[in-house]
């Protein structure tokens, strides 16, 4: 939920703010450049059937199973499948915590985080929560993060999940540039970015720590 709205007039100077904050060159200020400029995709349509078909597809050469099925019918992911009766932004948001949660808890309720904001089935997942608050806070931002990253790999409007989860909060103080450069600097260590800030492909990705395993 976003936090503070910024009104739609009030974006473009709130966007260059933030970027006059990201050196120039920089891969920060590439990707962040690549973010605002989805707002152009927005008049093309928000949430489509066919958006919501990528983020379907997108799971599936990860190698992640998919349900037709609503999240408050059980979970958001089952421990091996992504219910996909929820907007494509949130579709996205799971591949992106299927990326960072540890390969362990790929098998576990909602990744074991505890239950999603969506999983109708709450008590079960919260059950198999099994890390704690920093760590919940930290992989949430990065599945945001990455999330964010494939839709605009996909030709998404990125910039609504990125107001949306709040990437723009406090837009007019350092901390808010600070927070991207630092999100993404843990997304390139984790392998899940290149040095452009570009998410690595689901084969490259599938590839390499097939290797590394």
């Amino acid at each position: 939920m976003q936090l503070t709205q910024i009104p739609d007039e009030a974006l473009p100077a709130a966007i260059e703010t933030v970027r006059a904050k990201l050196v120039p060159g920089s891969m920060a200020r590439r990707v962040f450049d690549r973010i605002a400029a989805t707002r152009d995709l927005i008049p093309l349509g928000v949430d489509t059937p066919a958006h919501r078909q990528a983020g379907i597809e997108l799971a599936h050469r990860f190698g992640i199973g998919t349900v037709d099925e609503e999240p408050q019918d059980a979970w958001s992911y089952d421990g091996t499948n992504i219910r996909t009766r929820s907007e494509a932004y949130v579709l996205i948001h799971e591949v992106g915590h299927w990326l960072v949660a540890a390969p362990a808890r790929r098998g576990m309720l909602d990744f074991g985080l505890g239950a999603g904001p969506e999983s109708g089935r709450k008590a079960e997942a919260d059950a198999q929560l099994c890390v704690d608050k920093e760590e919940q806070i930290e992989e949430e931002a990065l599945a945001s993060l990455i999330g964010i990253l494939w839709e605009v790999e996909l030709g998404q409007p990125a910039i609504l999940a990125y107001l949306e989860q709040n990437w723009m909060e406090g837009w007019d103080r350092p901390a808010c540039a600070e927070n991207l450069e630092a999100n993404l600097a843990l997304l390139l260590q984790r392998g899940l970015i290149d040095a452009d800030g570009r998410p690595v492909p689901p084969e490259s990705y599938l590839r390499n720590h097939s290797a590394a395993a």
